[in-house]
């Protein structure tokens, strides 16, 4: 009966209650945005700008969320989406079949969740270690296949890259008088299913309660009967895919590969999940709580310069910055709901 009556005074769970706090406050700040900046921010097209440019991080935010919340952590992803896109667009540009180069970014992605899957796993070596050396592999083999930048040039290709979905009705008058429609890149749509995916899987599926159970406290997971090896092995596989989705999507939007594409997105992406209240000792985290912590973090860049701060790190700074707010608000919140809970 205390348990139950816990549970009333408790509606939301922590994941529910972190998710709750991030999407409240880029709604705020989007508002505050609008009324202090005005120009773009008044337009829909300026939150469908900010999706065009970040659906890999996204996604890559995506994996890292999966396997943070089971209680490990990926800082390949950032190297695993470059060296996806430089194979894909030499693939391409030597004649390469488009359906078969996503078989092949796929197939990078998903070589690299197996392999680095099975030795955090099964063979119980740190996730930093494995994914550091992932990372570096990753990055060697990206530099191997071309020092210089290559620009795609098969013809399907940059037709498919340049195809946009136009909604006329959320588009805006230009100062010339003409009507621009909202325009949203394909990736922005690949980006919202796997965001959908990912949340069913969680939020739904037998394999998303497992990530949960191992990543709150692997003992328990035992003792309830949990596989916590290939539960945390299915992990990064699903973050080695999902680092192949984003690779290729990242292509499509900027059409080129180089040796230093996506140079950091591994930070950006753990920075996203964590601002989306997904916690580093894994067992809580949201991937709808992501999503928005990915916007939150790229609004707060945007902000920046929007305010006339045009150089770099002002845009680190914030980022810094805001990083620490949501883990102090995160600590803060946490540490009083268990205060009520041992009351």
């Amino acid at each position: 009966m205390e348990d139950f009556m816990k549970k009333r005074r408790e509606p939301f769970t922590d994941t529910q209650l972190l998710m709750t706090i991030t999407i409240g406050i880029f709604v705020v700040m989007y508002i505050l945005a609008m009324i202090f900046l005005g120009g773009g921010f008044l337009h829909f097209q300026q939150i469908a700008d900010l999706l065009n440019d970040n659906t890999s991080l996204i996604i890559v935010s995506c994996a890292l969320t999966i396997v943070m919340i089971g209680g490990g952590i990926d800082i390949s992803v950032g190297a695993v989406t470059s060296l996806v896109v430089m194979s894909c667009v030499m693939y391409l540009n030597n004649g390469g079949n488009i359906f078969v180069s996503i078989l092949l970014a796929l197939g990078i992605g998903l070589a690299f969740g197996v392999v680095q899957g099975f030795l955090i796993s099964y063979l119980e070596i740190q996730p930093f270690i494995v994914t550091l050396a992932g990372m570096f592999f990753a990055r060697g083999m990206t530099t191997i296949l071309s020092v210089n930048p290559q620009k795609a040039t098969h013809e399907g290709f940059l037709e498919l890259m340049s195809s946009r979905i136009e909604i006329p009705w959320l588009g805006y008058t230009a100062n010339n008088g003409n009507k621009i429609p909202l325009r949203i890149e394909i990736g922005v749509i690949v980006a919202i299913l796997c965001v959908i995916a990912v949340f069913l899987i969680l939020r739904f599926s037998r394999l998303g309660r497992n990530f949960y159970a191992i990543g709150g406290n692997q003992q328990s997971a035992l003792m309830l009967g949990i596989n916590v090896k290939r539960t945390r092995f299915l992990s990064y596989v699903i973050s080695g895919l999902l680092c192949g989705i984003a690779g290729y999507v990242f292509m499509m939007h900027t059409g080129a590969g180089n040796a230093t594409n996506a140079a950091g997105m591994e930070m950006n992406a753990i920075a996203s999940s964590i601002i989306g209240g997904t916690l580093l000792t894994g067992g809580v985290g949201s991937v709808i709580g992501t999503f928005f912590g990915t916007m939150t973090l790229t609004t707060i860049k945007k902000i920046v310069v929007s305010s006339g701060l045009n150089q770099p790190w002002w845009q680190s700074i914030s980022t810094g910055g805001m990083l620490c707010f949501f883990i102090i608000l995160q600590s803060v919140v946490l540490r009083k709901r268990e205060k009520k809970r041992n009351l």
